[in-house]
This record gives C-alpha cells, structure tokens and sequence, in this order.
C-alpha cells in the first residue's frame, strides 16, 4: 500500500486535531494565501520552519512525510532551476519554500482530519448554492472519490514500475506510461460501475 498521506488520518488530542474541520480549512487556506501575499526569502523560510513544527507538533512520521513529499522532487527542481534563471536564487528559495510549506500544511491537515469531516464540512458549505443547481453531496463525494483515488494511482505507478524494471524496461516510458493508463483507466471504470450498481448519481435530485 502506499504510504502517501493524503487521506492518512494520525489520531491524536494535540490542540490541531481538536480543531474543527471548517476553520481548520479555512488556517490551511489562510496560510496559503499568506505563503504568496507576504513577499522576501527569510519570510518563506520561517513560514516553512513553522510548518515543520507543526508536523512534529502532531507527530507525522518523519520517513513517511519524506516518501509523500519525494514525488513532487522533479517539480520542486524544475521550479528552483526556472526561478534562479529567471529572477535569481532568492526569489526561488523564496518560492520553493513558500510551495513546500504549504504542502507540509496540507499533509498536516489530512493527517489530523477525519475524511468524513471534511466531506460534512463542503456539504454545509456549499449548501447555500442549491438554487444555482449546486449538489453539495455529489461535489463531497467527488472530492472523496479524489481522495481515495490517489493513494491507489501511487501504487499503480509502483507496481507498474516494479513490473519494467522486473523486464529491464524501467527506462522505456512506454513500458511505464502505457499499463499505468490502461489499469488507472480500468480502476476508474471499476468505480463508476461500483456506484452504478448502488444507484449513486443516477437519481435526478
């Protein structure tokens, strides 16, 4: 299985997890918000410090955080390459921290929130919009479908990279790319005719 966080809840009775899923939505965006709107390179450095200590402060396991964060190595370089060329090596710590902060607060906020939680919170928040036609349980079940869907892709990327490497082919992309589309495909399949089966989204509400 994999051991990407998202959806990966930590139990805990730290003052994070006892506060509630909206306005704890509600810091996770403010914060983000903050990471962009407050500008200079020490300033990114002390917003990714403190989301650092709030990882230890709800005890995310080291190693686990590390393998969440590994995927996302190719794009954080790409983007330090680009800013450093672009407008200088400040601006890109100033940029990839700002980006790794918010990742870690993201993780940190799946880590000490229930999913269900989350699901009651966008259903309640999106309940005033039913008059535009807005089905704030079908939005909820999007976002959980989402959810759960990615750890399972990581692990088809896993097992699919394990199969070419098991044949020599780790370094061909189509021996990589193609049975990662085609079982991703299948699996999406397998889920819509799952909720078919139960009725789900077939009700005209």
């Amino acid at each position: 299985m994999s051991e990407f966080l998202i959806g990966n809840l930590r139990p805990g009775t730290t003052l994070v997890h006892r506060i509630p899923a909206g306005p704890k939505l509600g810091l996770v965006a403010a914060f983000s918000m903050a990471t962009v709107l407050v500008p200079g390179m020490w300033q990114a450095l002390a917003f990714l410090a403190l989301a650092i200590l709030l990882a230890c402060y709800v005890r995310m396991p080291l190693r686990g955080t590390l393998r969440a964060l590994r995927p996302l190595l190719f794009v954080i370089v790409v983007v330090s390459i680009f800013q450093v060329w672009q407008r200088g090596w400040p601006t890109a710590v100033h940029v990839v921290a700002g980006l790794l902060a918010v990742i870690i607060v993201a993780l940190v906020f799946t880590a000490t929130t229930r999913i269900e939680d989350v699901l009651d919170t966008i259903t309640r928040g999106l309940g005033p919009f039913r008059r535009f036609g807005v089905k704030p349980e079908r939005v909820a079940l999007a976002f959980s479908l989402m959810i759960r869907a990615i750890p399972g892709i990581l692990d088809i990327a896993h097992e699919t990279r394990a199969a070419a490497k098991a044949r020599g082919l780790e370094r061909n992309p189509r021996a990589l790319l193609v049975p990662m589309a085609i079982r991703t495909v299948a699996r999406a399949y397998e889920t819509g005719d799952a909720l078919h089966a139960r009725g789900i989204g077939d009700e005209d509400d």
